[in-house]
C-alpha cells in the first residue's frame, strides 16, 4: 500500500506561445502525472496563449519522481496531438518544507531555490517560499520537444500532518 507525506497543489496559470497543432491554432489542455496518479486542466479552445488558473491537486507519495507534465491539442476526430512535455522536480520544494517543519511558525521568506540548469526545463531559477504561512514556488518551464511554448505553474505544499 502507498503512504503519502502531503498534497500538492499545482495551479496551471497560463501557457505562452504553444505549438499550433491545428490549422492555425490549437486546443490545449494540460495533464500532469505523479506516479499512479493523472490530473488534467479543462480545454482552451483556438488559444496558443491559454490562461487557465487552474488548481489541480496530487497526493504525494513517500518515494516519489518528478511531476511530469504534458500539454496535448484536443483533436475531436483523431488522437490528441501532443505539444510539448517537462518534468518538474519537486524535490527542492519539498526538502524546504520538510527542514522549516510549520510554516505558519515564519513570516514571508525565501527558503529555497530549483536552479536553471542544463538538466531542466526551467526558464529561470525558481524560488520557494513562505507567504502567508504556506509554501510556495512559481515556476516557468519551457516545453520539451517541440517547437515553441511555455507553461507558468505554481506550486503549493500541504503536508498530510496539517
Amino acid at each position: 500500500m502507498v503512504e503519502f507525506i502531503g498534497l500538492l497543489k499545482v495551479k496551471v496559470v497560463k501557457g505562452i506561445n504553444l505549438a499550433i497543432r491545428d490549422m492555425m491554432s490549437s486546443d490545449p489542455y494540460v495533464v500532469l502525472r505523479l506516479g499512479q496518479q493523472t490530473v488534467q486542466t479543462t480545454i482552451v479552445k483556438s488559444n496558443l496563449n491559454p490562461v487557465w488558473n487552474e488548481e489541480l491537486m496530487l497526493s504525494v507519495p513517500q518515494e516519489y519522481g518528478p511531476v511530469k507534465l504534458e500539454v496535448f491539442d484536443h483533436d475531436t476526430f483523431s488522437a490528441d496531438d501532443i505539444m510539448g512535455e517537462a518534468e518538474i522536480d519537486i524535490q527542492p520544494l519539498l526538502t524546504s518544507a520538510l527542514a522549516f517543519g510549520d510554516p505558519e511558525m515564519f513570516g514571508n521568506m525565501q527558503i529555497g531555490k530549483w536552479l536553471k540548469s542544463d538538466d531542466n526545463a526551467l526558464l529561470e531559477d525558481s524560488t520557494i517560499n513562505i507567504i502567508d504561512g504556506k509554501v510556495k514556488q512559481k515556476i516557468s518551464l519551457k516545453l520539451q520537444n517541440v517547437e515553441s511554448g511555455e507553461l507558468e505553474l505554481e506550486l503549493e505544499w500541504m503536508p498530510l500532518d496539517q
